[in-house]
């Protein structure tokens, strides 16, 4: 056992966290937050809500300062951006800066299915590590429920006679649910005969992918959220006339479903630092942040908060930057960019099996990925913290071709060993960003104007981010966008919605991939979320779990504890 009576490096994620000692949340946030106990609701002792109207009192605070956690393109070797945000932010605390970390909370479809749970790893996680990952709070169940509400709403109103003129060919409305199935990514609902409703073909997303999870983490108050959920447009009448959330009077049930949801969550990382998780959108196929109201209320009680973007810049920081930023008036004063050792020897094309192999020239050829990514965070006038994420395979000359990278981009790097060694194992990241914050900040530029047409402002993320030469619209993307642009749409920032992968929208080219074309196969209008999802190449709404999922791991042992949770 180390010292501080966690297991060695190394032991699973899940026994750390098990093994961590936890300080009950009602007097940690009076002692490190200035929050009296009568603003919480606790869910248990080490967990609780803040409530809303504590967090009012707050818009005439002191404003700190924001750090964004991105990372290179991810790969099956993982690069740690969790893992990195939440040792940064211990590493902050250790400096003796008061800061906090915000995330986004997980989806049960990676956890059962291939990726894991999102709580951190090894000394740098978020505890109650199985609470996280697992359930929660049930912000994900109000959120599926809210969802369902709509859609039932929705069918209700065909079977008793659609007063108002809904064409059912025209329903854009799908349902959710908080689980990787492939089997419901197009069905047929209302089957049955005349009691069972109108007949008509449908579908299921994902939960992190609901137009209402977005709104859910754009919102700035419950005013906002109910104004959010009655503009979503479900379907078109015969002369494509929109139909809203809220002319089928849905808005206001909707809103009292997601009323305590709202509220962010404040839990602690194993250094009994504080931390807010709230929300859960993905960067491939949504905006890939935790919620602004977590993010405004973190800052309005640290100096410094961290917080994270999902995958790669190209699409996490991106949609931070043109969606979120945009959107909340928010903008990063400093961002730091995670990579790996293993990830820039697979980019080189060293295949998983082969990473412990020591090989420089791959981590050259694999360089070229974050190269890409430091050259596209300044463009938008934000020059990154390069944080290596150690692993004890890494030798000294892969290190120094990194090293030797990020003095040619004149970028800072920092070799961080949060995952062994905690916040203190990232204390010179953490330094390093204090320089970056002590500064000259940046003057942050948003990629696009809200005024350029629609296929213009996804031209520009493919050529400028994407190092795309152009995109391909299908006809049915190309009719959609100039329907959104005629309906009034047209000032909507767009999201991308692609693999994860790669820079391209064909997830086998690695490297940084220039000369391709993005392939915008439909476009969807969020309105009240305030964006249009581009979808490109194969990228699916609802995932599929592989061939063996995490779930075939996960179980509970003789004493009932919980086992195989990653």
């Amino acid at each position: 056992m180390a010292k501080d009576n966690l297991p060695p490096p190394g032991t699973a994620d899940i026994e750390i966290a098990r093994a961590a000692s936890m300080k009950p949340i009602l007097p940690l946030a009076d002692d490190r937050l200035g929050i009296p106990a009568d603003a919480l609701v606790p869910y248990g002792h080490f967990k609780a809500k803040l409530s809303l109207d504590y967090i009012s009192t707050l818009e005439s605070q002191p404003k700190g300062k924001l750090v964004l956690v991105t990372a290179v393109t991810p790969t099956p070797a993982g690069e740690g951006k969790t893992t990195t945000s939440v040792g940064l932010n211990d590493g902050l605390n250790k400096i003796g800066v008061k800061s906090m970390v915000c995330l986004r909370e997980p989806s049960l479809g990676p956890c059962f299915g291939m990726k894991g749970g999102a709580a951190g790893g090894g000394r740098a996680q978020v505890v109650p590590m199985e609470d996280i990952n697992l359930h929660f709070n049930g912000d994900f169940h109000a959120i599926s429920s809210a969802h369902a509400l709509l859609s039932a709403m929705l069918d209700n109103h065909l079977h008793w006679g659609n007063e108002l003129g809904i064409d059912t060919r025209r329903i854009s409305w799908r349902r959710v649910v908080d689980m990787n199935d492939r089997a419901l990514r197009n069905i047929n609902v209302g089957l049955g005969g005349p009691t069972n409703g109108v007949p008509r073909e449908s579908g299921f997303d994902i939960t992190v992918a609901s137009e209402i999870m977005a709104i859910f983490c754009l919102a700035t108050d419950l005013t906002d959220l109910q104004r959010r959920l009655g503009d979503i447009i479900v379907a078109r009448r015969s002369d494509k006339s929109p139909v809203t959330a809220r002319d089928l009077g849905a808005d206001g049930a909707m809103a009292v479903l997601l009323q305590d949801a709202l509220a962010p969550n404040l839990v602690q990382t194993l250094e009994n630092n504080p931390a807010f998780i709230h929300g859960g959108p993905f960067a491939n196929i949504a905006h890939g942040c935790n919620s602004v109201m977590a993010t405004k209320t973190a800052l309005s009680l640290c100096d410094v908060v961290v917080t994270e973007a999902g995958f790669g810049a190209d699409l996490g920081a991106e949609k931070f930057l043109d969606i979120k930023c945009r959107q909340s008036g928010l903008r990063p004063d400093a961002v730091v960019l995670v990579c790996t050792i293993r990830a820039m020897k697979m980019q080189g094309g060293v295949i998983k099996a082969d990473l412990g192999a020591p090989d420089a020239g791959a981590v050259e050829r694999g360089g070229v990925n974050l190269v890409r990514h430091i050259e596209n965070l300044k463009k938008f006038g934000l020059s990154p913290v390069v944080a290596l994420n150690h692993f004890i395979a890494d030798t000294d000359e892969e290190i120094a071709v990194v090293s030797r990278i990020c003095k040619e981009q004149d970028v800072r790097i920092a070799t961080a060993k949060h995952w062994a060694e905690g916040g203190e194992g990232a204390k010179e990241l953490a330094q390093i960003v204090m320089a970056q914050l002590d500064g000259a900040l940046p003057e942050v530029e948003l990629l696009y104007s809200d005024d350029l047409p629609l296929a213009d402002k996804i031209r520009t993320i493919a050529t400028k981010i994407y190092g795309a030469s152009g995109i391909s619209l299908s006809a049915v993307a190309a009719r959609s966008l100039k329907d959104f642009e005629d309906l009034g749409f047209g000032h909507l920032p767009v999201c991308i919605a692609k693999t994860q992968y790669s820079f391209s929208s064909d997830q086998s080219l690695l490297g940084a991939p220039s000369g391709h074309e993005l392939e915008v196969r439909e476009a969807r209008l969020s309105a009240g979320a305030g964006f249009i999802v581009a979808v490109c190449g194969a990228i699916m709404t609802m995932p599929g779990l592989p061939r063996k999922p995490s779930a075939l791991n996960i179980g509970l042992d003789e004493d009932g504890q919980i086992v195989g949770l990653t």
